[in-house]
């Protein structure tokens, strides 16, 4: 089993094949269970997924399904890294003199066994990789005679090389070859052979692999990218090894897979003679730059042919691709809401995340909440690098969710971490257990409040409109893309969740199309809006962010690396797109700062008459928000703020605006030209440092209410939902909704 056989696996753990579901669809449930008893599936509604002992703690409750019982316990194992695969091999299968010719540019030489391509079992055949050392070897087999031989010299990290391997069978030599593409390092290009090898091809069961080696598992993964490999039935010499690198493609070509091809796909397009078509295995990256790009294009659209190299990661992995285990079925009278199916046996638990809609145009409630899914899967098992063993302790004592991504990595993590390579993870996918989307998860370990984020800070916000006797539907990031302002038209009021942070195109028209078309939109988180997403043209679970050039981000593109490989669009910020969130909401991100929550004072413009109905109730308060279950107050962590310039409209009402942040706050990046002053000036630098509540009326008649901190829907549950912030919030929704 090579590395999987001694990693630690989650004892109970599933996923559905998506998140969302309508009344009288059904979704397939996939589920592994390292127990040898059986297990029970149920299904719960998520009222309430803090833990806090401070506030209610989760609440669950449990609803009849045609569906629930007992099933059979089984392990179903998942393989990370990612490849290229060759099933239908053709004439790779009778091979007797050969050369292989690879472009690659290293990441992680010396850190074990890397394969850059190979046709091998584990008797015969070849393989092409970097050894232990990082140096370039070479392997080949014929009825259980293996021998390898390699050349001096680690390859150097993150430097292109051409590297070939070639074989006379009638002289029985072999021939290794590797050169480096940067002119100043010349003088370490080697080449190295030996005779008295023996070699045979493999059967046409074994697939051809390029970037990985099969041996029962397929393992030996490579790190970094690879670039055009070719095949040829024919040992070359070096001359025509020169003329194969540089384009002029000698006789005796068998196979030339041209990775700059469909590159929004999973496609391994070959140009030679046998059309030997591959497919990619765990979505490696492409429209990644290669060994000829210099800066002249940056989108792979403009200049594929710069663009012909894939990176591998021995950490990819998106979709388990597990078996189904039973299929639930929606019942046609089952409201819209937060449902999770939940898993027990011997002590474990799991709870996978299904959110219920409305059947398809017959609203139930006036009032429809967009779930941000693309946010949540994006943030997917997001091994924090500030986990604590200290948190364990906060997750025990409140009867937390138990399982943390940062000590199972090997399930894959998030966009807003490295892979092994140190490389940003580009890609995310919900077809895998994601720990973070569960009842009862804890970000944070720490600090003032609950700690938590995304679906389980969401769930302030749930509890609250069931406390308030608010009716609400749901619509998700997906059904709002693929549906668009149709899935949306028919609400009286669209509220946000506390980081709709993520979204495509479509999914911003839509909520624009809303809003301008007499819609009524509540924003009720900060950094909304923020980045732009691309869907997989052929797994539409499978969400991609380039981090390029600007913004807040755990990692930046390479460059030339700012086009997603989905749709060729340039990605990075809304805001570099021309898409401000304060175009839509009226605020957008302006600082950030650790976990932690402060109050937001009113200003005159709240005194104005025709805002009175806004603070009913709360006439005398100057102070809002001064307390919350998130960082201990309702304007924290990331806050968003107006500003004419990059969007919100000039008739904006500031209602009320944070103060006394600490010292932790600072100006996101795009805010900044240098370290000493931004566009406003030095002396306004603080002033940014805010969060705004705004207020505006659209032409049409739409309205819009933003509350610029993702901390402010933790303070909505204070004292029992009894409190200032829970009042304004009340006051804006049940106008609206009129």
């Amino acid at each position: 089993m090579g590395k999987n056989s001694t990693r630690q696996d989650l004892p109970l753990s599933g996923y559905a094949d998506r998140l969302s579901a309508r009344p009288g669809e059904s979704l397939d449930i996939k589920v592994s269970s390292l127990s040898k008893q059986p297990y029970q599936a149920s299904l719960v509604r998520v009222r309430y997924a803090d833990p806090n002992p401070e506030g209610p703690g989760v609440k669950l409750e449990n609803i009849p399904s045609s569906w629930e019982g007992t099933y059979p316990s089984r392990e179903q194992k998942f393989f990370p890294g990612s490849y290229g695969r060759v099933d239908s091999t053709g004439s790779l299968c009778s091979l007797e003199d050969f050369s292989a010719l690879i472009t690659l540019w290293p990441t992680r030489p010396g850190s074990g066994e890397q394969t850059l391509i190979s046709h091998q079992d584990s008797t015969s055949g070849w393989s092409l990789f970097l050894d232990d050392e990082g140096c370039l070897a070479a392997e080949l087999g014929k009825a259980g005679d293996t021998r390898k031989f390699s050349l001096e010299g680690s390859l150097r990290e993150r430097k292109w090389y051409q590297a070939w391997l070639t074989y006379d069978a009638q002289t029985s030599k072999l021939t290794l070859g590797k050169a480096i593409l940067d002119p100043g390092l010349k003088s370490e290009d080697q080449i190295g052979s030996s005779t008295d090898y023996a070699f045979e091809s493999v059967s046409q069961e074994i697939p051809f692999l390029i970037g990985a080696q099969f041996s029962g598992p397929i393992d030996s993964h490579f790190n970094g990218k690879l670039e055009e490999p070719k095949i040829f039935s024919r040992s070359l010499d070096q001359q025509e090894i020169e003329q194969a690198f540089s384009g002029k493609i000698p006789d005796g070509l068998l196979a030339r897979w041209d990775f700059s091809r469909e590159i929004p796909t999973s496609r391994m397009i070959d140009l030679g003679p046998e059309n030997l078509e591959g497919s990619l295995v765990n979505c490696p990256a492409r429209g990644m730059t290669g060994s000829c790009w210099n800066g002249k294009e940056m989108c792979w659209r403009h200049a594929p042919e710069d663009y012909g190299a894939i990176h591998f990661h021995e950490d990819d992995i998106y979709d388990f691709g597990w078996d189904t285990d039973f299929t639930i079925h929606l019942s046609e009278d089952l409201r819209s809401g937060i449902y999770a199916v939940k898993l027990e046996c011997e002590g474990n638990e799991d709870f996978i995340p299904l959110f219920v809609l409305p059947a398809r145009g017959k609203r139930k409630a006036d009032l429809c909440v967009l779930v941000s899914t693309f946010t949540y899967t994006v943030y997917g098992n997001h091994a924090r690098p500030d986990f604590k063993d200290r948190w364990r302790e906060r997750i025990r004592d409140w009867n937390a969710y138990p399982h943390n991504p940062a000590d199972f990595r090997h399930y894959g993590l998030s966009t807003y971490n490295f892979h092994s390579d140190n490389s940003g993870i580009c890609y995310a996918s919900a077809q895998r257990p994601l720990m973070n989307l569960r009842p009862g998860y804890i970000t944070f370990g720490e600090g003032n409040g609950s700690g938590l984020r995304h679906y389980q800070a969401d769930s302030h916000l749930y509890a609250w409109l069931e406390a308030k006797g608010i009716d609400f539907d749901l619509i998700t990031d997906r059904e709002l893309h693929e549906e668009g302002v149709d899935s949306i038209r028919d609400y009286k009021a669209l509220c946000t969740g506390s980081h709709p942070e993520y979204h495509t195109p479509q999914t911003l028209d839509a909520l624009q199309n809303y809003r301008d078309q007499g819609g009524r939109l509540v924003y009720l988180g900060g950094n909304g809006f923020y980045w732009k997403i691309a869907l997989s043209p052929e797994d539409p679970e499978l969400i991609e962010i380039r981090r390029g050039e600007s913004g807040i981000r755990a990692w930046a593109a390479e460059p030339g690396e700012y086009y997603h490989s989905f749709d060729g669009a340039y990605g990075g910020l809304w805001r570099r797109n021309g898409r401000p969130p304060q175009l839509l909401a009226g605020g957008g991100f302006s600082a950030q700062g650790k976990f932690e929550g402060s109050y937001y004072r009113r200003t005159t413009e709240s005194r104005a008459p025709d805002l009175a109905w806004m603070f009913e109730g709360i006439e005398d308060q100057e102070i809002l928000g001064d307390f919350g279950f998130s960082g201990g107050g309702a304007a924290g962590f990331e806050l968003d703020r107006a500003d004419v310039r990059l969007g919100t409209p000039e008739e904006v009402r500031v209602v009320a605006s944070s103060e006394n942040h600490t010292s932790s706050f600072v100006l996101v990046p795009e805010e900044m030209l240098t370290h000493i002053t931004n566009w406003p000036g030095e002396e306004e630098q603080q002033k940014l440092i805010r969060s705004d509540i705004v207020y505006f009326r659209t032409p049409s008649g739409g309205e819009v209410f933003s509350t610029g901190s993702i901390t402010f829907c933790g303070s909505l549950p204070w004292n029992n939902f009894d409190n200032n912030i829970s009042r304004l919030l009340e006051n804006v929704i049940r106008r609206f909704l009129q």
